[in-house]
């Protein structure tokens, strides 16, 4: 069964009208109403504001990293633990192939139903999440195979144990490790990228953001409660933080936008992986061109360029 957000429910109403009007045969009526219901997606689809991505980007249904791990990967491997402490299972990790490209895939996994949310604690990485990521970046980087992250997370684990265990340390060493690696590296936030959550795997050759991704220094919530102390300033704070692709790649925060179906990843799975699958083989194609060493200097300049502006204007 699919789940329909609020601003959803005219469609749910147009195609459980289709399913009645098939089940009666009635080829016209069928037809009248799926003009209607793509005329109704995209009049819906066309005109969301940041707060109705935003739920989007959260959707109940769309896909996690694991989904495009299975979904675009031959030959899967995974590789567990960070040889300090254990395996953080919100941290995926798994070699294979894209076609004849092989490739390591990171990703931040959120899980399905209770036992597995817990078991992943939410997608949000304690701090040997990202050094199992890092660990195993570095034989990818021995050997020369592209990496590829998936970001998908509230933010970093925020409880005592995993400060105790240095969580700012574990980013900051990721951040300063990802933006020296000699093989090509692109990062995809994939639904929701949180903070030093998403930062400690978002420093790669190229940044992309699915079409209904969100990517913030601090979750809408978080913001409203700290500014306002008032939960129904949500979607003010959504617009305020600009946290769409849109805004970040005209703020050049960003390098590219995956263009997912309108409808969103969780409606059309199969075009939103081979809309992602397609963009990863174009752009390490593409990044194969550069010599290593022009490659590193231009991801140098994009980092030293964040957040820059022109006091003279």
């Amino acid at each position: 069964m699919a789940t329909y957000l609020d601003f959803e429910l005219e469609l749910k109403t147009i195609e459980e009208d289709i399913i009645s009007a098939k089940s009666k045969a009635d080829e016209y009526a069928v037809s009248i109403l799926e003009k209607k219901l793509n005329k109704s997606i995209k009049k819906t689809y066309e005109n969301l504001d940041d707060f109705q991505k935003l739920k989007l980007a959260r959707h109940i249904d769309r896909p996690y990293a694991l989904d495009y791990v299975r979904a675009l990967l031959t030959n899967p491997h995974e590789i567990h633990g960070d040889r300090h402490l254990r395996d953080d299972a919100a941290i995926i990790c798994y070699f294979g192939y894209i076609g004849d490209q092989k490739v390591l895939i990171i990703g931040e996994q959120k899980g399905r139903g209770v036992k597995n949310k817990i078991k992943r604690n939410f997608g949000m990485p304690n701090p040997e999440g990202y050094r199992k990521a890092l660990r195993i970046a570095k034989i990818a980087e021995k050997f020369n195979i592209p990496i590829v992250m998936f970001v998908d997370t509230p933010g970093a684990y925020p409880g005592i144990g995993a400060e105790e265990r240095s969580q700012s340390e574990a980013i900051a060493k990721n951040l300063f490790d990802f933006s020296d690696f000699d093989t090509i590296t692109i990062s995809i936030v994939i639904g929701e990228g949180g903070s030093g959550g998403a930062l400690a795997i978002g420093v790669a050759d190229r940044l992309a953001m699915m079409r209904y991704s969100v990517y913030s220094v601090i979750s809408p919530e978080g913001c409203a409660a700290i500014l306002w102390n008032d939960p129904k300033k949500v979607e003010t704070a959504s617009k305020a933080l600009k946290i769409l692709p849109e805004d970040l790649k005209d703020m050049k925060l960003i390098d590219d936008i995956v263009d997912e179906p309108l409808t969103g990843a969780h409606r059309d799975k199969n075009e939103a992986y081979k809309a992602v699958g397609n963009y990863i083989i174009n752009t390490i194609n593409e990044l194969k061109k550069l010599p290593t060493q022009e490659r590193k200097n231009r991801r140098y300049d994009k980092l030293l360029s964040l957040g820059s502006f022109d006091c003279s204007k």
